[in-house]
């Protein structure tokens, strides 16, 4: 029984050696070490979310930039108020030629303004809540 369990050991160790060096001439050598100019075809871990910053670096406006501002529960916005929102969302565009007109409040609460062009014909119709600074198109 003894010699049976010795030489049955035996030939496992050696099928193992045998198998180990047959597996280790058979694998292939590893790819040369490539230099890649595109993003790697997987994003791994962490994902491409740290271009996400760069993206935020290249923006004309980083919210961070005005971190002592912060937005008011009730906003309190006034006609004047919306026009000039509305203008500075045009100019923030590159739109010089478009005008803002007819700003009035409403009966229901929100202050309507429209977008006209430069011989006055109207472009867009808007609405904006004077609480939350919501705007809707209406026109």
């Amino acid at each position: 029984m003894r010699q049976t369990l010795l030489a049955a050991a035996a030939a496992f160790v050696i099928g193992g050696i045998a198998t180990g060096a047959a597996l280790s001439q058979a694998q292939p050598a590893p790819p040369p070490a490539q230099q890649m100019d595109e993003m790697p075809p997987h994003p791994g871990m962490m994902g491409w979310a740290h271009h996400r910053h760069d993206r935020m670096r290249d923006r004309a406006f980083n919210p961070r930039d005005f971190a002592l501002i912060y937005r008011q529960e009730d906003r309190n916005l006034a006609p004047d108020d919306v026009q000039k929102i509305a203008e500075a969302f045009l100019l923030w565009h590159g739109n010089h030629s478009w005008k803002v007109s007819n700003v009035a409040a409403t009966a229901g609460g929100p202050i309507g303004f429209s977008m006209t062009t430069p011989e006055g014909s109207v472009v867009a119709k808007f609405t904006m809540d004077p609480h939350t600074g919501r705007i809707q198109r209406v026109g």
